[in-house]
């Protein structure tokens, strides 16, 4: 067996190593321009170049190592790889509880106003601020693969009023569920704190923009964690200055590194973290791989197959 590794974000020795261990009769390599040439039949990767689909002829699989396929996904069809060889996503390995961690922090962060109290240590201030009332703060919840249903159901657990939004029908206990553009309106203006987990696909491009962002509750708050493109930053940035919204987390951009210059830095209202909500942990990451590779050896179907109609 012959695989290839890429992922120019990431130590590669744990996948290299973990891989090497599950597989030890396997050839397998770090992809480089320099060895474009070797051809596998499984490949890894994560924001890769053009170049490391494109060299490859002989595959019979390619894993994202992340959460969102949609770059991949667009070198996969630029390669016409879309009819022969499936792309495969991680189906969870261990990003969904991390997700739901840091909705949860940012969600608390702001309606128990642990800032504030931050803020009120720093001048040691001893003031007790008034207790919130849950049913104003009704979560709204974009996305429920996977990864958005844990967050729904965690952010369920602390009784704020949850719902949740998705391009089909879905039903989760203790969740009032919407689907489909014909729900997203009713959805919205039900929601005060939004939260998007949604992929990035042509339909969801740009949608956290004024149109929707402005059918939310007053003082409503925005926390990001899907992919940078699904914000309109200009539209952002208006809401938060006329009062519109009361804040944001955000932990995905448009361009990523941030540029140190991004106005987002060192806006009051946005709190920001890089691209951290989900990480890709190697372990319960390559124990699935390894698995869907042993399935796909044996002719077996696997869970996880990249859509591209859908687009993940």
């Amino acid at each position: 067996m012959k695989i290839v590794v890429y992922a120019p974000e990431m130590d590669l020795k744990p996948w290299l190593d973990g891989l090497a261990g599950r597989f030890p009769a396997a050839d397998i390599w770090r992809w480089s321009a320099d060895c474009a040439d070797r051809q596998a039949e499984y490949a890894l990767a994560w924001s890769p170049p053009a170049a490391f689909l494109a060299s490859q002829r002989t595959l019979k699989a390619v894993f994202c190592l992340g959460a969102g396929v949609d770059r991949l996904l667009a070198l996969h069809g630029a390669a016409g790889l879309g009819g022969r060889t499936p792309l495969v996503r991680l189906d969870d390995a261990g990003m969904a509880v991390q997700m739901a961690e840091y909705v949860c922090h940012a969600l608390f962060t702001h309606t128990r106003q642990f800032a504030a109290y931050q803020q009120q240590q720093e001048h040691a201030v001893w003031k007790t601020l008034p207790a919130i009332d849950r049913a104003a703060w009704p979560v709204g919840v974009m996305g429920l693969g996977a990864i958005g249903a844990r967050v729904a159901r965690s952010v369920a657990a602390f009784d704020y009023p949850t719902l949740g939004w998705s391009r089909s029908p879905k039903s989760l206990d203790g969740v009032s569920t919407f689907h489909g553009d014909g729900q997203l309106d009713a959805f919205l203006r039900a929601t005060r704190v939004l939260v998007c987990v949604l992929p990035l696909t042509a339909a969801t491009t740009g949608i956290l923009n004024a149109a929707t962002l402005g059918k939310l509750r007053p003082d409503g708050y925005l926390i990001s964690t899907g992919r940078g493109g699904h914000l309109v930053e200009a539209d952002l940035l208006a809401m938060l200055e006329s009062g519109r919204l009361g804040g944001a987390t955000l932990d995905v951009f448009a361009i990523e590194p941030l540029p140190a210059d991004h106005v987002f830095w060192r806006h009051p209202r946005i709190q920001l973290t890089p691209h951290i909500s989900a990480i890709t942990l190697v372990g319960a990451s390559l124990d699935q791989i390894a698995g869907k590779i042993a399935a796909m050896e044996n002719g077996q179907p696997v869970t996880g197959r990249v859509d591209a109609d859908r687009g993940y």
